[in-house]
């Protein structure tokens, strides 16, 4: 009888609570009306500015669905969709800037971008001529950062090794740390200075894209050894473990257990490094001189680089420039791209599959 009582009981609370919910279109229709609103304002009161009609409108969908929801669901379940109505504008928000960017360079730079522009370089280009292109360029950018990755990308691994295998709580563990976490708030362009300092004024040498790779280590050194120690301390010990109780050699065991189990986060924090960069102007500005025509020996004569070109076309102040600089942007954007993709394709491939 209690048990018929209890049933009879919930089953109106169990009733209630599901009447007291938001529909699911709820959302769409606060937005849609928030949106609406936010235009007739604007239209009202003479906003011609698109950015104050979304902010507007970002106001008013926040205020609309907590008020809805305190109406509807109570004040409990208000609070929580307001954080979470928060959440989502804020994060709208921040993708403004990055849609913004990318609609902008990609109208003013898709125009230029065909096969004469890929593979031709400015040899014999006025500013004020239409033509020519950044193959000299990205040959050269190419070429600068791939010296840096070869170089960078092993150095960087090997101190992280240390690190976390071998300086565990020593004091040339704790000062390599530290002038990682230095180098890693290095403005470009005091790498450019140093490099410029100690290789072309002290020791006499040419304005090279080798020169320009030099500044480009200093910048990619601290990513790859930052990111590589994560990555290998997040492999459990007990492998490590395994691994010395069979008799292996410690050498043997991160060669072939830990470098092997960690090696797709590995990958992708150089591939992350190397997206980072791969713009960097003030470095290259200063170190590798610079020129208009194709040069493929990184080691000898002056060279160019995308961000170099970019900067030096948009600086030339001509229609016909600036379009090419705008070219040039949206080339390098899209490296840029393709190397975090490739990364995010390199992590997901390498990580450990889950057991059924």
């Amino acid at each position: 009888m209690s048990t018929i009582t209890t049933s009879s009981r919930r089953s109106p609370l169990n009733g209630s609570l599901k009447e007291r919910r938001l529909p699911r279109w709820a959302p769409a229709a606060t937005v849609v009306g928030a949106v609406a609103l936010a235009v007739g304002l604007g239209t009202g009161f003479g906003i011609t500015s698109k950015l104050q009609w979304a902010l507007m409108a970002a106001i008013f969908f926040v205020a609309g669905q907590y008020l809805l929801a305190r109406q509807v669901e109570g004040p409990r379940q208000a609070k929580n969709g307001l954080v979470s109505s928060l959440v989502w504008v804020a994060f709208l928000l921040a993708l403004l800037p990055l849609f913004g960017l990318l609609y902008y360079t990609i109208n003013k730079g898709a125009g230029v971008i065909n096969g004469t522009f890929l593979t031709h370089s400015m040899n014999l280009i006025s500013p004020n001529q239409v033509g020519g292109g950044l193959y000299h360029a990205l040959i050269a950018t190419l070429e600068q950062v791939g010296i840096a990755t070869l170089v960078s990308a092993p150095l960087g691994i090997l101190t992280a090794v240390y690190l976390v295998e071998y300086g565990t709580g020593g004091a040339l563990a704790k000062a390599v740390s530290f002038f990682v976490d230095v180098m890693t708030g290095v403005p470009s362009i005091v790498a450019g200075l140093f490099i410029l300092t100690f290789w072309i004024v002290i020791l006499n040498q040419q304005y090279t894209g080798f020169a320009g790779s030099l500044a480009l280590m200093i910048l990619m050194l601290p990513v790859v050894v930052r990111s590589t120690e994560e990555m290998l301390k997040l492999v459990p010990n007990e492998l490590r473990e395994a691994s010395l109780a069979l008799g292996v050699p410690k050498w043997l065991t991160i060669l072939r257990i830990v470098l092997p189990t960690a090696i797709g986060g590995i990958t992708t924090g150089v591939m992350l490094a190397i997206a980072r960069i791969i713009g960097e102007t003030a470095p290259i500005l200063m170190l590798v001189f610079g020129t208009d025509v194709i040069n493929t020996n990184p080691f000898k004569d002056p060279q160019s680089s995308l961000p170099l070109y970019v900067y030096q076309q948009y600086s030339a102040g001509t229609d016909a420039s600036q379009a090419r600089a705008w070219g040039g942007a949206l080339v390098l954007i899209a490296l840029v791209m393709l190397l975090n993709l490739v990364a995010r394709g390199i992590a997901r491939w390498k990580a450990p599959k889950a057991s059924r």
